[in-house]
């Protein structure tokens, strides 16, 4: 009888953990693509055309924190893309950008903050990296630092469809790959001595695992270092792919062989063993734009601890990922909302948020034990 009680008990608790509520905390925003900590309790809120603004707790301050609104091409998928603070940003105060500049190319650029802790020093930045784009869609533009303290950078296959150059295999080209550098050596940057290809003549040194088509948001675990990528499919499919914190890099995640585990170009016999496939896919009958987030790691809602979210853009559906001892996962459908979802984000205490891009409101995400059955809707994709 005890048996059966416990597993009672940890079936309702599991389905009380598969249930997510929303609750706005910001609106009024213009096209929300970023939320990031700076590692105190103000969130900074990434905006397309080219700011970022500082919500305090409470409230939007009046002035934003940067505006290079002057310096981007906006919108479709560009814009200022991406934001992260250097893991010692209390001390020497650097931040780094990404985003698409007038001709529509990529630039990586790092900023200083002023003396007003609130304001950027608009004048501090300084160019890192520059990367042509040949069509207007897939930039990536996401940023992270890793446990390792490099930069992480996510770059698309340069766009059109079908990556016609078939530039995410192609490692003379950052396009379609994850980067990483240090930016703490070398003008304007240095290559990790443990890159996967930094010793490779027919390589580009700062490329970290390649065959993406186009990540739109990845995190690392803040407890494991483990790093969770979400890649926007072509027409088909999109997927979730998982680098353990042990990798040594090199990872090829398929794209433009397979979308998702399935074959793409070519059309049959597309895998083998030198590709590192999803952990999970899902069809564009049930969404069109995978949106990454991160895994849970606040205190508020102990059900909701190790499971990793993320979502879809058309469908405003959330899923979640949990990971067991053995390594198999587990991914559910959560929540599905009438929101257009452009990113996730996570506070200093390991809480998350999620972005609605159209509406411009910023929700944080909670547990709960209430049912939440809105029904699904479709749109077009965006990324």
């Amino acid at each position: 009888m005890r048996k059966i009680l416990v597993l009672l008990m940890f079936l309702a608790a599991t389905a009380r953990a598969q249930n997510l509520a929303l609750t706005p905390i910001i609106s009024g925003l213009d096209s929300p693509l970023g939320i990031v900590s700076a590692g105190d309790t103000r969130l900074f809120i990434v905006l397309q055309h080219g700011q970022i603004v500082i919500y305090d707790g409470t409230k939007i301050l009046p002035q934003p924190f940067l505006d290079v609104t002057s310096l981007v091409s906006c919108c479709a998928e560009r814009g200022l893309l991406g934001l992260a603070f250097h893991p010692h940003y209390r001390d020497n105060g650097f931040f780094y950008i990404n985003y698409t500049d007038r001709n529509g190319d990529t630039v990586v650029a790092r900023y200083s903050v002023s003396a007003d802790p609130n304001r950027a020093d608009a004048n501090s930045g300084r160019p890192l990296l520059n990367v042509t784009q040949p069509f207007a869609n897939h930039n990536g533009g996401n940023l992270a630092f890793g446990p390792d303290g490099y930069l992480y950078i996510g770059l698309g296959d340069g766009g059109s469809g079908g990556d016609p150059g078939n530039r995410a295999q192609n490692l003379t080209t950052l396009l379609g790959k994850m980067l990483r550098i240090d930016v703490d050596s070398g003008s304007p940057y240095a290559i990790p001595p443990s890159n996967p290809f930094a010793h490779d003549t027919g390589a580009r040194p700062e490329i970290w695992a390649y065959g993406l088509r186009n990540p739109w948001r990845y995190s690392f675990d803040r407890v494991t270092g483990d790093l969770w990528i979400a890649d926007v499919g072509q027409g088909a499919f999109e997927e979730i792919d998982f680098q353990p914190a042990t990798s040594i890099g090199g990872e090829n995640y398929g794209w433009r062989r397979m979308e998702g585990t399935h074959c793409f170009n070519p059309s049959t016999n597309c895998s083998d063993a030198s590709l590192t496939l999803p952990i999970f896919d899902y069809s564009h009958s049930e969404g069109c734009s995978v949106s990454g987030g991160y895994r849970y790691r606040g205190t508020r809602y102990p059900l909701l601890q190790g499971v990793y979210l993320f979502g879809d853009y058309c469908s405003g559906s959330i899923w979640g990922t949990t990971r067991a001892s053995n390594g198999a996962f587990t991914t559910r459908k959560l929540l599905t909302e009438t929101i257009d979802i452009s990113t996730f984000g996570e506070d200093v205490a390991g809480e998350l948020y999620v972005a609605d891009i159209t509406r411009g409101i910023i929700y944080a995400i909670s547990e709960t034990t209430q049912t939440q059955s809105p029904g699904p809707r479709r749109r077009a994709a965006r990324h």
